[in-house]
């Protein structure tokens, strides 16, 4: 194989194809890849034809529509241009709106194609069973009970493993996190995570640093900390102001998501995938997802699961609190996270419990997904 394709979108995307890209170069060393894709591609030596954000959208309702000219534009483009180099592969990693009209265009045209992280049609939206079997050829599956759903709908599918099941160590070092947040062992600490996109932000932020607020009105010890994409930290750190939080109480960083999650006691975190990293670093939390009304009304129609939260759809059931929506209030908010920061020292039991689920899910999702992705693409390729 000479040249793949790649189109991923926003910052967990990024993350998946970069990993992605370990195993395919260490399967075909002189391999040239371009597309979609953020920094962690391009340390991979990704030629990215269009930054990952680009893609970057959020509901259904307006926030979609103001963007879709260009989004559409972007898929044209990106379409001739590859069929203009014929690539020996594409694999759309995520974005799966953007990414499955695409695959099918080029499937049409002979190009193979694969789609890296299944759709959630075991979560909503079952309708695009159809759709995928139109469009790829194989799909890599993170979760490991998707590869026989597929199945049944006559789609190759292979398991893989989370690729942050690898990098995510199973016994994360609270100590040193906290040493190089300059936070001592004792310091009640409470991560916020409102949110990768502008429009979370929007929606999630205010209301993440008004219940922060009340939390240390209760508990006047706690300490709060957010790590920030750099280009919603203005954002970030307005909202904090708004909701009254000083620079002594909340302390926001460029990134280092990881290790503010290795450090906190509990997160008050956006649903997403992000939720899926706090659980395996063996966090308590908080999920909450607020979106605008109408893209709400349709999600909630086509919801086939009673929870929202990676780590509550894994562990089939409520193992954390969700917050969706209108009942995401800054009280409630701040009413379960203080239940979690008293439950570590009147219940350890209860937090035990939560850390021996979430180990399980980890040794679950562990694998060698670079070296089971890239075969399971080298046999694609030889048939």
């Amino acid at each position: 194989m000479k040249l793949a394709a790649l189109v991923a979108g926003e910052t967990s995307g990024d993350l998946l194809a970069g990993l992605l890209l370990d195993g395919l170069k260490q399967q075909w060393p002189t391999l040239s890849t371009a597309g979609i894709g953020g920094p962690q591609m391009a340390k991979r030596g990704f030629q990215a034809w269009w930054a990952h954000d680009t893609l970057s959208v959020h509901g259904f309702g307006w926030e979609v529509l103001r963007r879709y000219r260009e989004i559409v534009g972007i898929r044209r483009q990106l379409k001739e241009r590859l069929l203009q180099h014929h690539p020996d592969i594409f694999i759309g990693v995520d974005a799966p709106d953007f990414n499955l009209d695409l695959e099918a265009d080029l499937k049409a045209q002979g190009i193979k194609t694969v789609h890296f992280v299944c759709p959630s049609i075991w979560a909503w939206r079952p309708e695009r069973v159809e759709k995928i079997k139109r469009s790829v050829d194989h799909v890599l599956c993170i979760f490991p009970f998707e590869p026989e759903l597929l199945a049944r709908h006559g789609i190759a599918a292979t398991y893989v493993g989370h690729p942050l099941a690898n990098v995510i160590p199973l016994q994360p070092d609270r100590v040193a996190a906290r040493a190089k947040l300059g936070l001592t062992t004792n310091d009640p600490v409470v991560a916020i995570l409102p949110g990768s996109r502008e429009s979370e932000i929007r929606h999630l932020a205010l209301r993440f640093f008004q219940a922060a607020a009340l939390i240390k009105q209760a508990q006047s010890a706690t300490k709060f900390i957010v790590p920030a994409i750099p280009s919603l930290r203005q954002k970030i750190e307005a909202a904090a102001r708004a909701s009254g939080l000083g620079d002594d109480v909340l302390q926001v960083i460029d990134g280092q998501s990881h290790t503010v999650l290795a450090a906190c006691d509990v997160t008050l975190i956006a649903s997403g995938t992000a939720t899926l990293e706090a659980a395996l670093f063996k966090r308590p939390m908080v999920i909450a997802y607020r979106m605008g009304a109408v893209s709400w009304r349709i999600m909630r129609r086509k919801k086939l699961q009673p929870w929202v939260g990676l780590p509550n759809i894994l562990c089939r059931d409520f193992v954390v609190p969700e917050l969706l929506q209108d009942v995401a209030t800054p009280q409630a908010l701040a009413q379960e996270v203080l239940c979690w920061l008293g439950a570590i020292n009147s219940e350890p039991e209860k937090i035990a419990a939560l850390e021996q689920r979430f180990t399980a899910l980890h040794h679950e999702l562990q694998r060698d997904t670079p070296k089971l992705a890239a075969h399971a693409i080298a046999q694609l390729l030889q048939n």
